[in-house]
């Protein structure tokens, strides 16, 4: 008889889960029966059967994310005109228009000063060179070559806006909410809350890297819908997720199946319960995920080229390389969501105030083979036209200089851009005016591109809405077409 389930004091059943040797706190546990309370404020109202609205062209979506802000002018939105302009003033330059307040208006802030109450307005030069790259000439910074060698399998969206000028914007990409608005789901959460899962061992939201401004996803779509952090480290990917106690896998699994038998008593006399039913659900996961995670991440059957192309033999490249390895390798085996947040720190590593050569310069290197390295792996395994890669960030920066030598937080006009999952490559859609200030030919907001990843995984954004929390038209935002 297993002694730890042979206990003379009385347990109530809450308490037993919640203190049981299973040890996978908010994973699984904790989350569902807080998830209870705000199924609650619902009424009877069930999710989604998990089923796409309408055929899907893509299963799965791996989420770069550059925290701090990169220079759009000085990675995908050449703009020559700074150098030509350089040490003027933008009020001195035929371009003075761009700082018209009425123009400003759709952002917090009408105008960034500096510590003396000046504008930023003295044009900074370009810090590094352009080429032309594959059959569509896109312009791609000297930073980004690797990436440019994939240009014709890319879209670039040049004429991204938000509306937070400070780091909380990073907030406000992933869930199109300003953050003094409050917290609301990330585009993670809806895609988890929206469709089935793909594999019953493994988590469909996973998100690595630093995280500052908000640590969770779903909010008021419950926590069931929050994505599981990992990090790439086979003896401990799953932080929290240990058993609480020195407990081999064989009485772990008597703990689940004794939970799994009390649940399915629960389930037979209250056969309607969709929040009881997702809580089996949880801890047959919660337990696979012990087995199915670390081997997920464990790179020795992978052949030494593969890990190469990824950049494991240099060491500014190996740390963003495994988690875009183990990225792909997610992927391959049915995860939705991948979220991969770069750039340590409360801000950010890209936040470039000062030193934007030397900043952009050493971060661009880490992340650039690894990105090309995982956009070729996908297509040399089948796996491209199922899974979009986005590269993304909060904002862009100010054409001004900040501090001699650096750029200022930009959420006017600013680039990103998307892989992959049917979308077309060798795409630049859209345009910033000649000094990258705003965004003025297809302009999109931030959640322009959820409406597009949404809708290539078979999801109409306006259908996705739950009856206790109604949305904002800008939330659900629109398919950027052109590049479907």
């Amino acid at each position: 008889m297993n002694p730890h389930l042979d206990n003379p004091t009385p347990l109530s059943r809450r308490r037993f889960l919640g203190g049981s040797s299973i040890g996978l706190g908010g994973v699984a546990l904790a989350s569902l029966l807080r998830r209870d309370a705000g199924a609650a404020t619902g009424g009877e109202w069930r999710p989604p059967t998990g089923e796409p609205h309408f055929k899907p062209k893509a299963k799965s979506v791996i989420l770069l994310f550059m925290r701090g802000g990169v220079s759009h002018m000085e990675s995908f939105d050449n703009k020559p005109e700074l150098t030509r302009l350089a040490g003027k003033s933008i009020g001195e330059t035929e371009y003075k228009h761009v700082q018209d307040p009425e123009r400003l208006k759709k952002v917090r802030v009408v105008v960034v000063n500096d510590a003396n109450g000046q504008q930023r307005n003295t044009i900074y030069p370009l810090q590094i060179g352009f080429k032309k790259y594959g059959q569509s000439g896109i312009e791609i910074s000297d930073w980004f070559p690797h990436i440019g060698s994939c240009i014709d399998d890319i879209s670039v969206i040049r004429s991204m806006w938000t509306t937070d000028d400070n780091h909380g914007a990073q907030v406000q990409f992933l869930s199109g909410r300003h953050t003094l608005e409050g917290r609301f789901p990330t585009i993670g959460s809806w895609v988890k809350w929206g469709l089935g899962s793909l594999n019953d061992n493994l988590p469909q939201f996973i998100t690595m890297g630093d995280r500052y401004f908000s640590r969770k996803d779903a909010y008021y779509l419950g926590p069931a819908y929050d994505a599981v952090k990992l990090k790439v480290d086979p003896a401990n990917p799953l932080p929290f997720a240990k058993p609480a106690g020195d407990f081999p896998l064989d009485e772990q699994r008597l703990n689940f199946e004794l939970i799994n038998r009390l649940n399915r008593l629960s389930a037979k006399q209250y056969p309607d319960d969709a929040t009881l039913e997702a809580r089996i659900k949880s801890y047959e996961l919660a337990f696979n995920m012990q087995t199915a995670v670390p081997e997920t991440i464990n790179f020795d059957d992978e052949l030494e080229e593969t890990k190469r192309a990824y950049g494991f033999d240099q060491a500014n490249t190996k740390p963003f390389g495994q988690q875009l390895l183990a990225a792909r390798r997610f992927v391959e085996r049915g995860v939705r969501f991948i979220q991969i947040m770069h750039g340590p720190g409360a801000a950010g590593a890209w936040d470039a105030h000062r030193g934007l050569k030397a900043n952009h310069t050493k971060l661009a290197a880490q992340v650039d083979k690894p990105i090309a390295g995982l956009i070729n792996d996908l297509k040399q395994r089948g796996l491209f036209e199922e899974t979009i890669v986005v590269f993304a960030t909060e904002f862009g920066r100010t054409p001004g200089s900040q501090s001699a030598d650096g750029r200022d937080h930009h959420p006017f006009g600013f680039s990103v851009w998307m892989a992959g999952g049917g979308l077309k490559g060798g795409v630049a859609h859209g345009a910033t005016d000649e000094l990258g200030f705003h965004a003025v030919e297809d302009p999109h907001y931030v959640t322009d591109v959820h409406a597009t990843l949404l809708h290539q995984l078979g999801l109409e954004s306006h259908r996705m809405e739950v009856p206790w929390h109604k949305r904002l038209e800008l939330e659900f935002g629109q398919v950027i077409r052109d590049i479907v």
